[in-house]
């Protein structure tokens, strides 16, 4: 999810829903994880299933993420 462009659905889940809030928080955790561990040069079998189950939980967080913003705009 690229947080550096503006989208006024999510501006405004942000600040007013605060599980939405924490689901964008948990997103961009995962990603931050995923750049540590594609900067690795020789990851061991620890941090290779760390980073693939990270990408599995980043997808299911965003499409959750989509899921609330497609929810908010047809409502309002």
């Amino acid at each position: 999810m690229d947080m550096s462009t503006s989208d006024p659905v999510r501006d405004e889940l942000i600040k007013s829903n605060p599980m939405f809030r924490d689901l964008v928080h948990q997103h961009q955790t995962y990603e931050q994880r995923l750049v540590e561990l594609a900067h690795l040069t020789y990851p061991n079998d620890d941090e290779q299933m760390e980073e693939v189950t990270l990408k599995k939980k980043k997808l299911l967080v965003k499409d959750e993420i989509y899921s609330i913003m497609h929810n908010f705009a047809v409502s309002h």
